[in-house]
């Protein structure tokens, strides 16, 4: 006992000497040290001022981001309705300029060399936008389309080269709805597959995205990928697979029998490299949505055996149960993982 005194008493000493520059220091490290070691409430306070608290400076940065994302954001947006309310009344030739004229004022104002990176991106991300309601304006004039499949084709295209220099995930995830909508509209208006395959395909495509991304962002120091965005994308891939799941066990595959096999087969170790991904990097969402997902099939499969009144009891019973025991576990695992903090 005291030597653990003495241990946290040169841990308090060390904290203060080095003005409290621990990197990644928690409101609770702080909060366990000043209980077991010499430090003042004084020290205490410094130590969350400093290392937890957001300062002015922080709070500039932020309300200037968020205030040039939403002026980005209602730009774009009053275009949009401008063309929308506007359309009868003008020529051809003024939407398309309009449109246009648009696009390349946002590229020149992004190659602007002294412009805050943040701004860039968020401009660059509005930029992108503009391109998609360019095409939609030239779609709509010359009857070409704008809700076919090529019509999200080609502004997917031409916002690739954008979305490679720039490293801002909200443009990422407008890069891959863009990629999605393409895919669901060409099987749709092309390819005339069911829902089945199509899900098939959203399920192995994002989670290739997926796993990719993890692997890029553990590997490469340089890459920074957001929580937020893998956990969108991982959230699509338990969508698609649980309702395409869901479909095939309502025998609703038809001659699609090949495409439910192959979703089986990779949903499997998916969902299992999700688990072990979420114990291994203490991440929640994972050890909650793909549980939730498996109840969800496994109801399917109850009724799928029985809907009579005693298996809808059964399958009620079953999911209180379920759930209950996935909140116990989720809450076992974070007082885990705090405790090792």
């Amino acid at each position: 006992m005291q030597q653990a005194q003495t241990v946290w008493h040169n841990l308090g000493d060390s904290i203060k000497k080095t003005s409290f520059r621990m990197k990644k220091i928690q409101r609770e490290d702080i909060q366990i040290i000043g209980r077991h070691s010499n430090l003042t409430e004084k020290g205490v306070a410094k130590a969350l001022k400093e290392n937890v608290y957001n300062d002015k400076q922080a709070w500039q940065k932020f309300f200037q981001l968020l205030f040039i994302s939403l002026g980005v954001g209602f730009t774009v947006s009053g275009i949009v309705f401008f063309f929308a309310y506007n359309w009868a009344d003008l020529h051809k030739f003024v939407k398309i300029g309009i449109a246009e004229g648009l696009v390349v004022v946002a590229t020149v104002l992004v190659l602007l060399p002294k412009m805050n990176n943040n701004i860039r991106n968020i401009i660059l991300a509005g930029a992108s936008v503009l391109v998609g309601a360019l095409f939609a304006v030239y779609g709509q004039i010359y009857q070409t389309g704008a809700n076919a499949y090529d019509f999200f084709l080609a502004w997917t295209i031409f916002v690739t080269l954008w979305v490679a220099v720039s490293n801002f995930s909200p443009l990422h995830l407008l890069y891959l709805v863009l990629i999605n909508t393409t895919f669901i509209l060409y099987s749709q208006q092309v390819a005339k597959w069911a829902g089945f395959p199509v899900l098939t395909s959203l399920f192995i495509f994002n989670s290739i995205v997926l796993i990719s991304a993890i692997v890029l962002s553990k590997y490469k120091k340089t890459v920074n990928i957001p929580n937020w965005l893998l956990n969108i994308v991982a959230l699509s891939c338990i969508v698609s697979a649980t309702i395409g799941i869901i479909i095939g066990i309502f025998d609703q595959f038809g001659q699609y029998e090949t495409s439910f096999i192959v979703l089986i087969l990779t949903t499997i170790p998916t969902f299992a490299l999700g688990i072990w991904h979420g114990v291994k990097t203490k991440n929640g969402f994972y050890l909650s949505a793909i549980p939730f997902s498996l109840i969800v099939i496994v109801s399917a499969l109850l009724f799928k055996v029985s809907f009579d009144l005693g298996m809808l009891l059964f399958v009620s019973i079953f999911v209180v149960v379920s759930v209950t025991l996935i909140i116990r576990t989720l809450i076992k695992f974070q007082k885990e993982w705090k405790n090792e903090q």
